[in-house]
């Protein structure tokens, strides 16, 4: 491994910067990493590094195509992102292609955290040809749900039962979602585990909805390997 690459790549007229992170040997599979809200972090690059270690190529996602300067900063460049779900699901699709260029001939998944994980459940509600999408903490509403037959990729959600910003409601409605669409799913929740638990950083952000949880980051992330050995 040689460090992390800048890809540069576009949506329309938007210029974007990917990251990518490279195995020592042939790449297994290709993974698109979607980050945060925040775009990425110190933790999203640790994650890819670790996907690169497993053997796998990794990109970060660029959402913004403008650096975040903080988190506060985030939530308008989010905003104006999802409002029109179209516009967000191009600006997925076009991370994709990205990668895609970069690993010719390899099967690809899609994993993200937070934002990233409804990300990257998206990209498999558009139909987008991927192995596996998984999501870490990652919000489960939608505003296109997925039709029938739909969803080709396996799908892995890692959820903390204790997460404010997605109630069980949500959760019930993801798995009702998915049923009618046909889509091959698996769904692991953590009692009493909030928000941002694969983050270590997520306890110095001093908010009672954020809480890292090593626990549910060792086993979600062994999750993801486990499902990764046997579909890729």
């Amino acid at each position: 491994m040689s460090g992390r690459e800048a890809v540069a790549y576009a949506d329309g007229d938007v210029a974007l910067t990917g990251w990518l992170s490279r195995p020592a040997g042939a790449p297994r599979a290709a993974v698109l990493v979607f980050p945060t809200i925040a775009n990425t972090t110190p933790n999203v690059e640790r994650k890819a590094q670790a996907l690169a270690d497993a053997g796998y190529l990794a990109m970060i996602a660029d959402f913004y195509g403008v650096e975040v300067p903080d988190f506060p900063s985030a939530g308008p460049l989010a905003q104006a992102l999802r409002a029109d779900p179209q516009v967000y699901r191009r600006r997925l699709a076009a991370a994709l292609e990205a990668l895609r260029a970069h690993a010719p001939g390899v099967p690809l998944a899609t994993i993200g955290f937070c934002m990233g994980g409804q990300a990257a459940l998206e990209l498999a509600r558009s139909g987008a040809d991927i192995a596996v999408a998984a999501s870490f903490h990652g919000l489960l509403d939608t505003q296109l749900p997925a039709s029938a037959g739909a969803v080709k990729a396996r799908l892995l959600v890692c959820h903390g039962d204790a997460d404010p910003m997605v109630a069980r409601s949500a959760v019930a409605a993801f798995q009702k979602e998915m049923d009618a669409a046909g889509a091959d799913w698996h769904l692991h929740v953590y009692s009493g585990v909030r928000h941002g638990f694969t983050d270590p950083g997520s306890d110095a952000r001093g908010l009672d909805a954020i809480k890292y949880d090593a626990s549910a980051d060792r086993q979600s992330w062994s999750a993801l390997l486990a499902l990764f050995d046997e579909v890729l």
